[in-house]
């Protein structure tokens, strides 16, 4: 108590130098409510106090998604020095794995805070208001549905275009009706298309400043036998032969399970130590974060079964069509091993139960994952052009999620209208 004390008198004693500035007083005031728990009470005499906030359902759903961060720093070394047939066994060099993970994975982390809460400060400071803690999850969740080797220009147009316009544009933090997050992945899907889908984008070949100055990059080519790097094609010339790079998905839109399965194990797929986005790898680690979502009451269950439902329904309705067309491989992949593909277990559990671009009643929750479950199989298998689907399902069922509640509220309305009619 005597810290936090101490602690709130030096903030304190800072106030008086940034209150004439929009900017700086906007910019300690955020730092202020990051510090320290909101003291604000109604005028009543009631006053109705809860453990929770903004700020604190942020950090839940930030501490829901640290282990599968964790894992994909991991997995991101172990793929890099996998493409240069160093370290084949997980557990061969996982210092280094770690360390090259970790120097690939700040610069977009940076990029990307520094960008949205750049962005965010501005905004707030034109507005003379507080500024929000909503991109703490944004913020955290951006980095982990990228591919690791996006160029970090690239990211920061991406971040900026989310922020601004699926955000900034409808007031700020909490009227968005598109996920942050997913409204930056997609911009770099239509603008960049070749940086998001395809096999090479998946493994990061390089190395920057970061794995320069910590003496990774010297490490590599000590172990390949080299003085540097080959002038004509760089660190991919380096690539063994037989590395592709190749994700589960890509895999079966070619060629079928047969073909995933020639690659990859079931329990590489749920373990996830292959290429794909940083976060979304290990099964497990995702279905953690989102028992301890649901539990802590921070994200929907409705949602997430619903979702689960709704993809049930549409893959055995995708393997009885699959069976009257052998000519396309992709829709007779059993529907339990989509489960395990791709990102669909991550956006389930931290995309698609955004409390702000979801459904708000109940029984709408349930229409809302159902409807994302269904669409986004629909896209992920019928697509030719990209083999996924819940990024482009959630933010279109995000748009009619208000109708979804419209329509259920309505319902409500009219039945309790005729039982009193009745009475």
């Amino acid at each position: 108590m005597r810290k936090a004390s101490f602690l709130r008198k030096q903030v304190d004693k800072l106030k008086p130098y940034v209150e004439n500035n929009k900017l700086l007083h906007t910019v300690f005031d955020g730092f202020d409510t990051f510090l320290f728990a909101p003291d604000e009470t109604t005028e009543s005499r009631t006053h109705i106090k809860d453990g929770i906030d903004l700020k604190r359902t942020m950090v839940y759903v930030v501490l829901g998604m640290v282990l599968c961060a964790l894992h994909g720093i991991i997995n991101i070394g172990h793929q890099h020095y996998n493409s240069l047939g160093l370290y084949p066994n997980l557990t061969d060099g996982l210092m280094w794995k770690a360390i090259y993970g970790v120097l690939q994975f700040i610069p977009a982390f940076v990029v990307v805070h520094l960008v949205g809460l750049g962005i965010e400060f501005f905004f707030a400071a034109k507005k003379g208001h507080p500024i929000e803690e909503g991109f703490l999850v944004s913020g955290f969740l951006i980095p982990l549905i990228m591919p690791p080797d996006l160029p970090l220009w690239m990211l920061a147009v991406s971040v900026a275009f989310a922020v601004i316009i699926a955000k900034e544009a409808f007031g700020g933090t909490g009227m968005n009706i598109l996920n942050i997050a997913l409204t930056a992945r997609v911009f770099v899907f239509f603008a960049h298309p070749t940086f998001i889908s395809g096999d090479e984008c998946w493994v990061s070949p390089d190395y920057n400043l970061l794995h320069t100055i910590a003496g990774v990059k010297a490490h590599t080519l000590n172990m390949l036998g080299l003085d540097r790097v080959p002038f004509e094609g760089g660190w991919k010339s380096l690539i063994v032969d037989g590395f592709t790079g190749a994700t589960p998905l890509g895999l079966a839109a070619k060629g079928g399970w047969d073909s995933v399965i020639q690659n990859y194990s079931i329990s590489d797929m749920i373990l996830g130590f292959i290429p794909g986005s940083v976060g979304e790898m290990n099964k497990i680690l995702v279905l953690i974060g989102a028992a301890f979502l649901a539990f802590s009451g921070i994200a929907s269950w409705r949602i997430m079964l619903g979702m689960l439902f709704g993809t049930i329904v549409m893959g055995i309705l995708i393997n009885i069509i699959g069976g009257q067309y052998q000519d396309n491989l992709f829709l007779q992949v059993p529907w339990y091993y989509h489960l395990i593909m791709g990102s669909f277990l991550f956006a389930m559990a931290f995309m698609a139960t955004d409390p702000v671009t979801g459904a708000q009643t109940d029984p709408g929750k349930w229409v809302y994952g159902f409807l994302i479950g269904v669409s986004g199989m629909i896209i992920r298998v019928l697509n030719p052009a990209y083999p996924e689907g819940w990024m482009l399902a959630i933010l279109l069922l995000n748009v009619f999620a208000p109708l979804i509640d419209h329509v259920i509220v309505n319902r409500n309305i009219k039945r309790r209208l005729a039982r009193v009619r009745q009475s």
